[in-house]
């Protein structure tokens, strides 16, 4: 899921780089809340080109990232860093560029806290989310996953297990296991292709799948595997405790657990249920 702030009541969409220790924002979004513009992103390209011209570093050399669209779809995105987007504001006349700067400084500022203090790092997430328009109860299920996720992330390196891949691996495994289907094929059901799979689960969905990952994470810490084929093993224990869970709650409720709702049903679904409140 792409970070979400706002100014001046519009969001924005940025990213952070850990490599490079910067932000990326999206130009598009940007250029809405500097101009206005019924259609920022033709805005943008008359503006890109005009640069391009002028020999403008930003509009040769700008980068894009894959950020999540109003559609829950992820698309490719001019984005430029906190440097780049100063000097974008110098060719976009505005009466919101000075409060921008100094959006774009605290931004930065916030960045820098969250390292020091991760809580704060949970606190912009439920922002986030909220942003998104998810339930609370939704949310507090999604936070709680990303710290279940954390720790079972944490057993892995611990046992010697430090490739993406293989993080990869054993999560297709742990998620076959409980599911009864792999990570691509859960993907598909719901309709998804970049998009992260437990941004798309819902309330049930999530709970059986932290539970897939904490029984992976506690069967792990007692048996200390010293190798990445009893990790794999271990993963589709952890699974399993989660799959008989699943298939009691089926045989209790006569319906599949695993639903083909996603971001954008979901959030259908809490604004359904705000309206007859």
């Amino acid at each position: 899921m792409s970070n979400i702030q706002l100014f001046d009541n519009k969001l924005i969409r940025y990213e952070w780089d850990a490599e490079n220790e910067k932000w990326y924002f999206s130009i598009v979004d940007v250029i809405a809340v500097l101009t206005d513009s019924p259609n920022p992103r033709k805005y943008w390209s008359v503006l890109k080109t005009r640069l391009k011209k002028e020999g403008n570093e930003l509009a040769t050399n700008c980068s894009q990232l894959k950020m999540q669209s109003a559609d829950g779809k992820y698309y490719k995105t001019d984005v430029a860093d906190t440097e780049q987007l100063l000097r974008l504001i110098q060719s976009v006349p505005s009466p919101k560029a000075e409060p921008f700067k100094l959006w774009l400084a605290k931004v930065g500022s916030q960045r820098l806290d969250q390292i020091q203090d991760p809580e704060l790092s949970i606190k912009q997430a439920l922002q986030d989310y909220r942003n998104l328009g998810y339930s609370e109860d939704w949310i507090n299920q999604r936070l709680k996953s990303i710290e279940i996720r954390k720790e079972l992330t944490d057993e892995w390196q611990r046992v010697g297990i430090h490739e993406n891949k293989d993080f990869a691996i054993l999560t297709n495994i742990l998620t076959q296991t409980w599911s009864g289907k792999s990570v691509k094929e859960y993907k598909e059901h719901k309709g998804l292709k970049k998009q992260n799979l437990r941004d798309n689960m819902t309330s049930t969905e999530l709970i059986l799948n932290m539970l897939a990952e904490a029984s992976t994470k506690d069967i792990s810490q007692a048996n200390n595997p010293d190798t990445f084929e009893k990790s794999k093993t271990i993963a589709r224990q952890g699974g399993n405790v989660a799959k008989v869970a699943r298939e009691e709650l089926e045989k209790q409720t006569g319906k599949s657990v695993i639903s083909s709702d996603n971001t954008n049903t979901l959030r259908q679904l809490t604004s359904k249920q705000q309206e007859d409140e």
